[in-house]
């Protein structure tokens, strides 16, 4: 791994802070408290293998990016970046209880994580000859007990920062179940707003079609017409020969469906642009699902975690919604503090 990837534990560091209420009625216990009956044990419940962790590991990033007709011949307002990807993400857990004070009814408690993720790009060199970076994200994930107003089951949520100027809150569930996780195929392929059905392919997706207006040939090397047509089949390579005894789904959308009520996309005035010429890029829909895997280990030996994700960022501009996909498959490689 490049030294571009190592970053001083001591960054994540929380010190002596600690969260806790210092005004108000007390966290109330029992059904909506912070220990409700039948809770986890662990107060990071499905999160508990996240806690105070780095994972490293490799993937795939995919985004249809805007391009300004300007500055090309012929002119073509969009571009085809492709990379393929190093990776670090660590994990550091909130000391404390989180409180959410309520007003229809008791309040609750969160118990969370912040996190750090960088991603590289390994077939474009700095000048130095690392890595570039192509994405830093700092943010939370958090459990959130169930509620009767609303009405909803124990979720947990993912607010996440983008430097490009997008703030996110996904909320979803998060599911045990025994053995591998379930991976279907993803596509990258535009479709007209507000209509999924009305897909347009472009000759970019093709990779034995040589064009300007892709990423060039040295800056995809390693990269398949395979994982261009579906990016999640690189996640299911990563799983061959490997046994999964077991998986946490942590499964959060923007706009999640009903029980979970919650989630959202913020954009900066130039991704959202102007309400008479419309948007430069702006973020519409963030959907992404983590799999937290225990793989059996080789020969007798222990087992390890490894963390899988695909994520889609719907990106729209120029009447069209434009896939944007990242996965990656990272292993747990040490504490983070």
């Amino acid at each position: 791994m490049s030294d571009a990837n190592k970053t001083p534990t001591k960054s994540l560091s929380m010190d002596d802070f600690r969260i806790m209420p210092v005004s108000g009625r007390p966290i109330p216990a029992g059904p909506l408290g912070a220990r409700a009956a039948g809770a986890p044990q662990d107060p990071l419940g499905s999160l508990a293998d996240l806690r105070d962790s780095t994972w490293r590991g490799a993937g795939f990033n995919q985004i249809w990016r805007p391009f300004d007709g300007l500055q090309s011949q012929p002119q073509q307002d969009f571009f085809l970046e492709l990379n393929e990807t190093s990776e670090i993400l660590q994990f550091l857990e909130i000391p404390g209880d989180i409180p959410n004070r309520g007003l229809l009814q008791a309040d609750i408690t969160l118990h969370g994580l912040t996190y750090l993720q960088r991603i590289s790009d390994v077939n474009v060199l700095q000048e130095d000859g690392k890595p570039a970076g192509i994405h830093i994200e700092p943010g939370i994930w958090a459990t959130i007990p169930q509620t009767d107003n609303p009405a909803e089951v124990p979720t947990v949520v993912r607010m996440a920062s983008i430097p490009h100027g997008t703030t996110v809150l996904a909320q979803g569930i998060a599911t045990p179940v025994s053995g591998p996780p379930t991976i279907s195929n993803t596509n990258i392929i535009p479709f007209v707003i507000g209509d999924s059905l009305q897909k347009i392919t472009f000759p970019e997706q093709n990779l034995s079609i040589p064009t300007n207006f892709r990423s060039p040939p040295a800056d995809i090397v390693g990269i398949t017409q395979a994982m261009v047509d579906n990016p999640n089949s690189l996640l299911l390579s990563a799983l061959a020969g490997k046994t999964i005894k077991h998986t946490v789904a942590l499964d959060v959308s923007s706009n999640p469906t009903a029980p979970v009520l919650g989630g959202g996309v913020a954009n900066t005035a130039f991704l959202q642009g102007s309400p008479a010429a419309g948007p430069n890029a702006q973020t519409a829909l963030v959907t992404s699902t983590f799999w937290i895997e225990t793989v059996q280990g080789a020969a007798g030996g222990p087992d390890i975690l490894q963390l899988q994700y695909t994520q889609t960022v719907l990106l729209n501009f120029n009447g069209l919604s434009w896939p944007h996909i990242t996965v990656g498959t990272l292993v747990k490689s040490s504490a983070a503090s």
